[in-house]
């Protein structure tokens, strides 16, 4: 499982700069919640003066019409403060729900860009934790950490300035056990920061488990594994219980720590403002400002009390933010600096001495060079991992060459754009994969301008109109997760459809009937066969009944070409071709 550990440090300020940066579409939202925090931090202070006031001018004299006037003062400051509070606490977590939607679609639409050797290279699960939980960290980091521990801070800095400009000497023993406080506070922020660090990793784990297992849930059934896997759960669910109780048992420490801190002090300033009051010609001090400094102290301790949360939440939100800042730095990007627009192709192809390795160093593809005629069916045979997937690739250009040049219609397709590239080549793959979604949204994913008709046409080319208007709702049906509720012909039938609303001139078929049985595979065939009418087809197979008839024949081996020719031609040389059909024949008699 992965473990990820938090930064050392409590702030990174380069990755809060470029935080901010998402900012700036909002900044007038912004420069108001720095208002709306500045006014706390300058409204709360004032009652306590009010209340002092009030005490020292009017209660002590007998002037009630003076302490009506600060009553309904102090009542207008709360109200204020209230509305204030409102609009800041919605205002924060307004400007934090815009900022994580614009990142989450920034970053989709980044992934959406990526290479697939990206893909290749990183876990999937780590790309949706970035793009989910990574991302709503930072609505946290608006609501609950940034500007709430602004707002604390300015503050703390406005109390600590009235009560020194009061009585400087009631402000120090009123702050005789704030050392205190702050270094617990300093011990707890490093624990809980740990704590949660284990919680997540925990969740994580626990979160990989049930995701895998559940998907492979019929392997553990097959093989009788439930108590096994029930107790690997148990013992993940446990690691999870625990940290989670560490976390508790940190706040359940801390928060009656603080409490008795704070009390010390309130014990503190009582005691020797008391005496102060009792001596007030001598010290100046009166029962008015003892009671202010006593609101002051609870003022003042409440937001100390919350800084370690403040703090680590910020702190997971800069290292959620610097994971997503990484992901989004990446620069596996697919060239698409092609500016010319494909029209009415005719669909000639040609690999010109095409190198290629998905890991810089081992060539997959070595000096590939073959011509298709438009209207021909080229069909690549050869060993697992010979390189044949690869071509396909290429030819769509989800991975970039390393040497050499691919053309259609003579056109380098490195100067096409990929939208006009991609658009023309129909692919067809082995592995269907089908979304939870109607039968309509898996045919156009999402693409409004494919209409019903043009869906039952190419249904009707491909020989699956009827089982369409079979299935209850018929596009309407939801074919579930993976299409779990079509057979395996039903799903590659869809795949056929998916890739003829396009009306491609080029049609790749990688290993389309390697997974089905032999009457699902006749089915498929008559729907292949109606697919290549009048275009270019490229097709990969390892049963080489299907491409008999292929116009001609490219036998690969560790990526080279071995061979070329027909059916009949491969046969009478007697080389790679003939030994692969003696040995299929051989194993299917």
């Amino acid at each position: 499982m992965e473990q990820e550990q938090l930064s050392g440090r409590i702030l990174d300020f380069k990755v809060l700069r470029r935080l901010l940066q998402f900012v700036r579409p909002y900044r007038i939202q912004f420069f108001l919640l720095v208002m709306l925090t500045i006014s706390l931090a300058v409204v709360v202070p004032v009652r306590p003066v009010i209340v002092q006031l009030a005490l020292d001018d009017a209660v002590l004299h007998g002037d009630y019409p003076a302490l009506l006037n600060m009553i309904l003062i102090l009542i207008g400051l709360l109200f204020l403060n209230a509305i204030v509070q409102y609009f800041h606490t919605y205002l924060s977590g307004w400007l934090g729900q815009f900022i994580i939607r614009d990142i989450r679609i920034k970053l989709y639409k980044h992934l959406l860009g990526l290479k697939l050797k990206f893909y290749d290279n990183t876990p999937i699960g780590r790309l949706v934790t970035r793009n989910i939980s990574d991302v709503e960290t930072l609505s946290d980091v608006f609501s609950q950490g940034l500007a709430a521990m602004i707002g604390d801070l300015l503050q703390l800095f406005v109390i600590v300035g009235v009560m020194f400009a009061l009585n400087w000497k009631l402000a120090l023993i009123s702050l005789a056990t704030f050392p205190i406080l702050l270094i617990s506070t300093y011990i707890f922020k490093e624990k809980i920061k740990v704590a949660f660090n284990n919680v997540r990793n925990a969740v994580a784990n626990l979160n990989s488990f049930v995701q895998e297992h559940v998907t492979g849930m019929s392997i553990v059934q097959i093989f009788n594994s439930e108590e096994r896997e029930y107790k690997k759960f148990e013992e993940i669910n446990n690691d999870h219980k625990r940290a989670n109780i560490r976390s508790v048992l940190y706040y359940s420490i801390y928060f009656p720590v603080a409490e008795v801190i704070g009390a010390a002090g309130i014990g503190l300033l009582v005691w020797y403002g008391a005496m102060g009051v009792i001596n007030e010609e001598a010290t100046g001090i009166t029962l008015g400002m003892l009671v202010a400094f006593i609101m002051y102290i609870n003022m003042f301790f409440r937001p100390i009390r919350m800084i370690a949360d403040r703090f680590n939440t910020l702190q997971m939100g800069i290292v959620s933010t610097s994971r997503i800042l990484k992901l989004l730095d990446s620069k596996e990007h697919i060239s698409d600096t092609g500016e010319i627009e494909l029209h009415d192709i005719a669909g000639k192809v040609d690999f010109n001495k095409v190198w290629f390795a998905y890991n810089e160093r081992d060539y997959v593809l070595k000096d590939i060079s073959f011509h298709v005629n438009p209207g021909e069916t080229v069909a690549f045979v050869g060993a697992t991992g010979a390189g044949k997937s690869s071509i396909i690739n290429l030819l769509n250009r989800f991975y970039e060459i390393n040497r050499g040049g691919i053309t259609i219609d003579d056109q380098d397709i490195n100067e096409v754009k990929l939208g006009s590239l991609r658009k023309h080549i129909g692919v067809v793959l082995q592995d269907v994969f089908l979304f939870s979604d109607t039968i309509r949204g898996n045919i156009t994913l999402g693409n409004k301008d494919i209409t019903d008709a043009e869906i039952m046409n190419a249904a009707s080319l491909v020989g699956a109109k009827k089982f369409i208007k079979r299935l209850p709702r018929g596009l309407d049906f939801n074919v579930m997760e993976r299409g779990s509720t079509l057979s395996v012909g039903q799903r590659q039938l869809i795949s056929f459809i998916r890739a003829m609303v396009y009306d491609p001139k080029i049609l790749v078929l990688d290993e389309a009937t390697s997974s089905v049985d032999t009457e699902t595979e006749e089915m498929i065939q008559k729907a292949i066969k109606k697919m290549m009418k009048g275009r270019t087809a490229i097709v990969i197979a390892h049963r080489l009944s299907t491409i008999q008839r292929a116009d001609k024949i490219v036998v690969l081996d560790k990526g080279e070409i071995k061979e070329q020719g027909t059916h009949e031609e491969l046969l009478d040389k007697g080389g790679f071709y003939s030994q692969l059909h003696k040995m299929q024949y051989k194993a299917a008699g």
